[in-house]
């Protein structure tokens, strides 16, 4: 009929799913207009994923239907969606990291026994797709060598090789810097001018403000509420997530800093091939201060904390603790360093922070497997284990509170909330942690904020990495900034709001403002 109005690209209705006695999703009605950006919020855990993960044929719902253009599909499959227009970037990307972009881009869609039409055709159409939405990719790149920006290029050019018309992204930005998330929502702007619909998963207000048309929101599994994003703001949207009003600047108290908890001199650390990556650093923190290394990705920052774990051995320098060695010293190891009393949570929480296939409380165990307080008679005793798991999750409101379960089950943010129960529990004096909320909803983000602050006002010393700005400007007493694997300027924050980011920025870049209260290093 002339005139009627556009069916939605997406529409989902009553759509319900169970995972054992877990309702993760709860009748839930979805609209997603043609050709504009959706966002999805709401904290970890409220059921985002398992609804696009539905919509993407990874599960079958229990209740509910699908409609693409206004048309009830069944969608069983990857295979399925697919065949009706739908691709999916996912929050862990599904690469084959030994192969090239284009062996990536082509696996699956061979075009027949003979590989080389099909890498031929690959070829051509990812020239063409990259240079039509700014996704320029090296065709012979090896995967696994690729910065994290870059491989998600390569996703979302997976997605748009297979002729994608509705693109789903899981919390894009989870692993990109301010530069590489820039540069995304400049791609999803053009994806969108081209007539894409996009649906964006984030937990990340900012962005949501930034790009998208329309915004939904979850909480605990419900769909709560829908919102035009130029009527809405990062207030509302917190207070709708969570159920009350987020705080995210504190009115810290000043920090009084004692006795110097950790001393890193000249250190220089090479990484696995052999490259220099952090030269010549001289850095200290004491107790009752949160020093905040800031940079951008790549410029030494993971190889410092690593090496200052006892993860990396440095090649040169010294790392002490109070008025003990830890490096130089026969025994440095990861091991030394924690019995210390220094504890660490790493940035890569799946690589280097837990184990997905045990437990929560196994995972919450690691470490101190050897203690005496966790056996008897010369075992473990799973109770006490399970008993003191289930303390440190209900004290940093781990959900669901559930030792036994697989720690792959628990979403990102209750991953990192019992990851940093762990380390945090134990009585550090000093305490490396990095990224501590990467991949964390904004109510995730005040509790682990506010956990942070705590300790530094216990008087125990922490290290802090992040490649948020806003978090490193919240939470740090001093900043150090990193470039090209050395400490370039350092401010001493006595007021958070005065810090002035782009000056920040600036020293970021390799740039020397020469600005009051910045000393050059």
């Amino acid at each position: 009929m002339a005139g009627a109005e556009q069916p939605p690209a997406v529409a989902l209705q009553g759509i319900s799913k169970r995972f054992g006695t877990v309702l993760a999703n709860q009748d839930i009605d979805l609209a997603v207009a043609s050709g504009t950006i959706h966002g999805i919020v709401g904290e970890n855990g409220a059921g985002k994923s398992t609804l696009m993960s539905i919509l993407y044929g990874f599960y079958q719902a229990d209740a509910g239907e699908i409609l693409i253009d206004g048309t009830v599909v069944r969608i069983q499959g990857s295979a399925d969606a697919i065949r009706h227009g739908i691709g999916m970037v996912h929050q862990h990307f599904m690469l084959v990291e030994t192969f090239t972009v284009l062996e990536n881009l082509a696996l699956g869609a061979e075009d027949g026994p003979l590989l080389r039409r099909g890498l031929d055709r690959a070829r051509r159409t990812l020239k063409q797709i990259g240079d039509t939405y700014g996704l320029s990719v090296d065709p012979d790149a090896i995967v696994g060598g690729l910065a994290v920006g870059q491989q998600q290029r390569v996703e979302i050019l997976k997605a748009l090789y297979r002729e994608a018309r509705i693109l789903i992204l899981d919390e894009p930005t989870g692993v990109l810097t301010p530069q590489e998330a820039d540069h995304l929502f400049k791609v999803l702007a053009a994806l969108r001018q081209q007539g894409k619909t996009v649906i964006l998963i984030t937990h990340k207000l900012r962005e949501i403000m930034a790009i998208t048309d329309n915004v939904s929101v979850m909480r605990q599994g419900r769909m709560v509420a829908h919102r035009k994003t130029a009527e809405t703001s990062a207030a509302e949207l917190s207070e709708l997530m969570v159920g009350r009003k987020v705080v995210l600047h504190f009115d810290k108290a000043p920090a009084r800093p004692g006795a110097t908890a950790l001393s890193v001199t000249g250190l220089h650390v090479t990484d696995g091939a052999g490259i220099e990556r952090v030269k010549g650093v001289d850095l200290t923190v004491r107790a009752g201060e949160i020093v905040g290394i800031a940079g951008v990705a790549g410029n030494g920052q993971s190889e410092l904390l690593e090496a200052i774990a006892g993860i990396r051995r440095p090649r040169a320098g010294r790392i002490r603790s109070g008025d003990i060695d830890l490096f130089p010293h026969p025994d440095f190891s990861s091991r030394r360093v924690r019995d210390h009393r220094i504890a660490h949570v790493p940035e890569d929480r799946h690589r280097t922070g837990m184990v997905g296939a045990f437990p929560a409380r196994e995972n919450v165990l690691l470490g101190e497997q050897d203690s005496p307080a966790f056996h008897r008679h010369g075992l473990i005793d799973w109770k006490r284990v399970s008993a003191d798991a289930t303390a440190k999750m209900t004290h940093f409101d781990v959900r669901p509170c559930d030792p036994t379960l697989k720690m792959a089950n628990f979403s990102g943010g209750n991953q990192q909330k019992l990851i940093l129960a762990r380390e945090m529990e134990r009585d550090p004096i000093l305490l490396l942690v990095g990224q501590p909320t990467r991949g964390v909803d904004i109510g995730a983000i005040e509790f682990i904020h506010r956990r942070l602050l705590a300790l530094r006002d216990a008087g125990k010393a922490i290290l802090l990495v992040s490649v948020e700005l806003e978090e490193i400007m919240s939470l740090s007493d001093r900043i150090l900034v990193m470039f090209d694997g050395r400490i370039v300027g350092e401010v001493t924050v006595t007021d958070p709001g005065a810090v002035d980011e782009r000056m920040l920025g600036l020293l970021m870049a390799g740039c020397q403002p020469g600005q009051p209260g910045v000393i050059a290093r």
